[in-house]
């Protein structure tokens, strides 16, 4: 500790060259810090070797490594990049070349113009950094980053004194704070090309985990572990209830004794470009809830909504579809944010199961004792009974609603309703749509999400990863398809208050213990709950209206302005703000002027109304001559001439002669100026 604060109380001793060195170097290593989350292990450790060695160099005051020694290095470096990517072109191999460049590049400073060589590729590291993250936290380092940089670049401009660091950076941010408002200006105004940010779809947006066309045991529980947003919801008034929260995703129906997947005929959308969802239903009632959904990119093609929705949502630059097992799809993989429109109604009746036999098949030789239970219910004329009792038997034989069910063998539906009993969603579900079609009750797999996160402090509804859910529809007569959430029957508190709460508190670490941490319970933890709402609101804004700021955007922003523009109250705001503005220059244009500098051109406003004005290219000697020649003629009285040449002759002294006294001359300005009359 000694030796380390011993070297930290010489930094300051350090020349101009080795200070200016570390500074670049440090500003350097906030550029390349973030890359090592997606560069391979070599090349990051490469980097910190060489940054260290060039680091050592600078302290110790040695000579620069050869040329000699550089080039098979750099050589050996760009073929393990080779080796690594399998080419030398496209962004990750790029930006790993790019990456040794600028490491490299330190080793090989010997010239002023390299340490601008060196700023402006970092520079360029620094939009690269957006290539993988785009959210606040990376622009905020990247600002930072650059600020640094700036800094770094505006100590070697210095050709006499160097002022101290922290007077550097404020007048760095002041330079990037004079760019703020051209850069905002060409952010909103300039034209937004399709695609997200930076005009790179497979790359800026990476492929999120999320649902997908199947469900076996340990597929729901692997995604539940995930906190990553699937997307945002912001109703038009209160959210309904958390049991209602069903967002309904692909139908499952075929079943090979372990995997559920679509039925073949139900991938394909519903015939007729008019279908919608609410016309497919047998009917609906009640008023439809409103709402808006914003889409994570998942590189998939479904949409989620509320069941049901009314219409299809109007897409930008996609096309929405709808299946004849109510599954909305895009023509087109969600590459981007995705901003839609719905309206769904909480109470219906969906239609009729067409060919029924299509629900109720199951294969051969699995699950035995399975398909004899449900075969055995088949002796109750009643099918709303027989799913009843399937549902009492999850309640009555001590089930387990857990993240970490056992292994299951061939027999999967026997092993968890006889052995384990112990399973999530896709347990519950799964099996009990295959006792439903045994006991010849048409019945299916629904998976999708089900509640989500609503932070109070901007009213959006997070629904995560996390929230995935398997659920069952099965047929009744006179009713059509109803939808039947097992889940619910051994962990209810899953449905009304989210995953959370159902996890039984087995650990007091890992998802279960964590969640119960982080968990949005203001009674509990406010201060924790408070920041939670704080951040998410914060990223939410980030995403809505910077991620997010689309071609379509852009247009109703300028439709929005020009209509403003057209009201009589925006003139007049706009003319207040010009007033404001005005009187703001004015004020600050006054503190700005140095108050000797205030008394002389009083003094010479004075002279002026006397008939004595001075001109542009006159020096306070060459206006007392003028001052003293006027006084000799008449035109002024010796008095007031006299205080004149004596004011003049201060100011002049003050201005321009070495100062050796401390004495400030403002009074005795102040003073011979008051006689000037």
């Amino acid at each position: 500790m000694k030796a380390l604060l011993s070297r930290l109380a010489a930094l300051p001793r350090l020349s101009r060259d080795k200070a200016d060195t570390l500074l670049l170097l440090a500003s350097a290593l906030l550029v390349l810090a973030p890359h090592t989350a997606h560069l391979p292990a070599w090349v990051s450790l490469l980097c910190a070797l060489t940054l260290l060695w060039r680091a050592a160099i600078t302290l110790q005051g040695k000579r620069m490594p050869s040329p000699m020694l550089l080039l098979p290095l750099a050589a050996i470096a760009m073929a393990g990049v080779s080796y690594t990517y399998q080419t030398l072109l496209g962004r990750d191999a790029g930006v790993a070349m790019l990456v040794l460049l600028v490491a490299f590049k330190m080793l090989e400073m010997h010239a002023r113009r390299d340490l601008f060589v060196v700023v402006f590729l970092c520079f360029f590291l620094v939009l690269t950094n957006f290539f993988y993250e785009q959210g606040i936290g990376t622009a905020l380092l990247m600002a930072l980053s650059v600020l640094a940089l700036l800094t770094a670049q505006m100590s070697f401009q210095f050709s006499g004194a160097v002022p101290p660091l922290r007077q550097r950076f404020l007048m760095s941010a002041r330079l990037l704070g004079l760019a703020a408002p051209l850069a905002l200006a060409l952010f909103f105004l300039f034209p937004r090309i399709e695609g997200p940010l930076w005009g790179m779809p497979g790359d800026a947006n990476s492929a999120r985990s999320g649902l997908s066309e199947t469900m076996a045991p340990g597929t729901m529980a692997n995604l539940a572990q995930s906190p990553e947003p699937a997307f945002r919801v912001r109703f038009d008034g209160a959210p309904p209830p958390q049991e209602q929260l069903y967002w309904r995703g692909p139908v499952l129906g075929d079943y090979d004794g372990r995997t559920w997947t679509r039925v073949k005929a139900a991938t394909d959308p519903a015939p007729g470009p008019a279908s919608t969802p609410a016309q497919l239903a047998l009917s609906v009632s009640g008023k439809p809830v409103g709402y808006e959904v914003t889409l994570e990119p998942s590189h998939s093609r479904w949409l989620f909504a509320l069941e049901m929705p009314q219409r299809l949502p109007g897409l930008d630059g996609n096309i929405a579809q709808v299946s004849s097992e109510f599954e909305l799809t895009t023509a087109f993989p969600v590459e981007a944010r995705l901003r839609y429109r719905m309206d769904s109604f909480l109470n219906y009746r969906l239609q009729a199961p067409g060919d029924a036999g299509q629900w109720l098949q199951l294969p051969g030789n699995s699950n035995p004792r399975a398909l004899m239970a449900g075969l055995s219910l088949r002796a109750e004329p009643d099918p709303r009974a027989r799913v009843a009792a399937v549902l009492d038997s999850f309640r009555r034989e001590h089930y387990v609603y857990t993240l970490n069910p056992p292994l299951l063998g061939r027999d999967a539906v026997d092993d968890f309703l006889y052995g384990s009993r112990a399973g999530f969603c896709e347990h519950f579900a799964g099996s009990f749509v295959f006792l439903m079609r045994a006991a010849g009750v048409p019945a299916r797999v629904v998976t999708g999400y089900q509640g989500g996160d609503l932070n109070p402090i901007d009213g959006y509804v997070t629904v995560r990863q996390s929230d995935a859910h398997a659920w069952a529809e099965v047929w009744l007569a006179r009713r059509g398809w109803v939808r039947v959430d097992p889940t619910a029957a051994v962990a209810p508190e899953r449905v009304r208050r989210g995953l959370n709460e159902a996890i039984p508190p087995t650990a007091p670490f890992g998802l279960e213990g964590l969640g119960r941490l982080m968990r949005l319970d203001a009674g509990s933890n406010p201060w924790l709950a408070q920041m939670r709402y704080a951040v998410g609101a914060m990223n939410n804004g980030w995403n809505q209206w910077v991620l997010n700021y689309s071609p379509q955007r852009q247009r109703a922003l300028a439709d929005s302005v020009r209509s403003s523009l057209l009201d009589w109250r925006m003139p007049l705001a706009l003319a207040v703000l010009a007033t404001l503005l005005l009187l703001l220059r004015t004020f600050l244009r006054r503190r700005e002027i140095d108050p000797i500098d205030a008394l002389y051109s009083a003094l010479c406003g004075r002279l002026a109304r006397m008939g004595l004005p001075r001109s542009a290219d006159e020096s306070p000697s060459v206006y007392a001559a003028h001052v003293a020649a006027a006084a000799a003629a008449g035109r002024l009285a010796p008095p007031v001439a006299a205080a004149a040449a004596e004011f003049l002759a201060r100011y002049g002294a003050w201005r321009y002669a070495p100062r050796r006294g401390h004495d400030h001359p403002a009074p005795t300005l102040k003073r011979l100026l008051s006689q000037v009359r």
